[in-house]
């Protein structure tokens, strides 16, 4: 792994350093779980916006195959 230095002001590079302590992780651990999660969260939210803009042709077929699929259930 190669390694790179970014400039942050001396008070974020503080925060940084003192969360991922509070976390057991290295800086760039906490960096990276951060990274994550707001990658994570745009994918959901590009996901919500594609539900909420299915048109009717997606529910018609999304009912036929509930209703489909719960015709095999038995209570389960």
């Amino acid at each position: 792994m190669s390694t790179t230095t970014i400039k942050v002001p001396a008070e974020l590079r503080d925060r940084i350093n003192r969360d991922a302590q509070e976390r057991g992780v290295t800086a760039a651990g906490f960096i990276e779980g951060l990274l994550d999660a707001y990658e994570y969260r745009q994918r959901m939210e590009a996901f919500g916006r594609a539900f909420q803009g299915a048109g009717d042709d997606y529910w018609d077929e999304f009912r036929s195959w509930d209703v489909t699929l719960g015709d095999d259930r038995h209570g389960d």
